[in-house]
């Protein structure tokens, strides 16, 4: 989060504090004036380190630059579902692309952002339809009216419902564990990654209240999370994609949540849906990566929950990854020859593994099979 959003919020709260101090004695003012510069201070420092891999001003002429958060230490991506999201579509549509993490919002408040020839877009939603009118590139092109508007009330139950119980998860019922992914080094890591996600946990709580959900009960809350996976669970079956054979963007926005609960919070309930009774999920969720992020690899032994918190977290990367500043993946063709793309093509890499990064199989087929084994060792199948 770009801390600059939160100390706008701390100052009108700061204000109000002030207006009601009145006849208070001076030295109550003075704690809070000097509380307020630390603050800033704090704000300031903060931002300058999360600058990480802050690179020269880049030309986005005939270029995709995609403003996201850094990357966190464990090796996933990224901690935020709509980074991930934007990431992963534009690895599905084959659409080369320059990561740059500033942590700098973009003019509406947003993350990720993209600039495109000087033009800028906000908003996953109006990212892809952005790339879609700009490029050529349409992953929905082949669903039917009716899919269409399957596709989008599941994306909206997904970004709008899903997403508040899966930050709840991770930044107010699991924060310190949150809080060691983040990247940051320096003397002074610790301290500024305790500041930052407390930050983020506050307006999380925050936001959540407004928006309704963050007015229940704990137990309340995870109810609603299981509601929501169970309905995606239902919803995939045993299909390859959310809408069947074929990729849509869907897949692309319900692999950036559900990935958070495979591999970014270890020991809680969502992973232990994920990884045992909603198996198909986690199926899923490793049928994406394994396709369109060949560099992110993961133990086998964390594609499953066996009920030890410990052992399920173990195989974790402690390292983190370098995926690069340029990105670009060589997608492997669908297995009936047709390209989702429109404009791209796309070509194997010589070096690739097919049986490893080619998951794009149909259901019941040996390399099906092979990941249900990986993911449910201790089951036959």
């Amino acid at each position: 989060m770009n801390v600059f959003v939160h100390f706008r919020s701390c100052s009108r709260d700061y204000g109000g504090i002030m207006s009601v101090l009145g006849s208070d004695s001076w030295w109550k003012k003075t704690l809070y004036i000097t509380g307020g510069a630390l603050l800033a201070a704090a704000a300031y420092l903060l931002h300058e380190l999360l600058a990480i891999r802050k690179e020269q001003e880049l030309d986005s002429k005939d270029a995709i630059i995609l403003h996201q958060f850094s990357r966190p230490k464990n090796g996933v991506p990224s901690l935020s579902p709509f980074c991930l999201k934007i990431e992963t579509y534009l690895r599905m549509v084959d659409l080369p692309y320059q990561n740059y993490f500033d942590g700098k919002l973009s003019p509406q408040g947003k993350m990720p952002w993209i600039e495109y020839n000087h033009e800028q877009a906000s908003g996953s939603e109006f990212i892809v339809d952005f790339l879609e009118e700009k490029l050529g590139v349409n992953l929905n092109k082949n669903l039917t009216p009716q899919e269409r508007a399957v596709s989008r009330a599941v994306t909206k139950m997904v970004e709008e419902h899903l997403y508040w119980t899966i930050a709840y998860c991770q930044w107010v019922d699991n924060l310190e564990e949150t809080q060691k992914l983040l990247a940051m080094s320096g003397p002074l890591s610790d301290t500024l990654k305790w500041l930052l996600s407390h930050l983020n946990g506050s307006m999380v709580r925050r936001e959540m209240y407004g928006h309704g959900i963050g007015r229940f009960s704990k137990e309340e809350v995870y109810a609603l999370m299981e509601k929501d996976m169970r309905t995606l669970a239902t919803l995939l079956g045993d299909k390859k994609y959310f809408m069947g054979s074929k990729m849509s963007t869907l897949d692309a926005t319900v692999f950036g949540h559900l990935a958070q609960a495979m591999w970014t919070l270890p020991g809680t309930r969502p992973e232990q849906l994920i990884k045992g009774e909603l198996i198909n999920l986690a199926m899923f969720c490793e049928r994406m990566r394994r396709r369109f992020w060949p560099e992110w690899f993961v133990e086998v032994e964390d594609l499953y929950y066996d009920g030890d918190s410990e052992s399920s977290s173990g195989g974790s990367p402690t390292g983190q990854l370098d995926f690069g500043l340029f990105s670009r993946t060589d997608t492997l063709d669908d297995s009936d020859g047709s390209s989702q793309s429109a404009g791209h093509s796309h070509t194997n890499s010589p070096d690739s593994d097919h049986s490893l990064f080619d998951s794009d199989v149909g259901t019941g087929s040996d390399n099906d099979i092979q990941l249900k084994e990986e993911l449910m060792p201790d089951l036959e199948v």
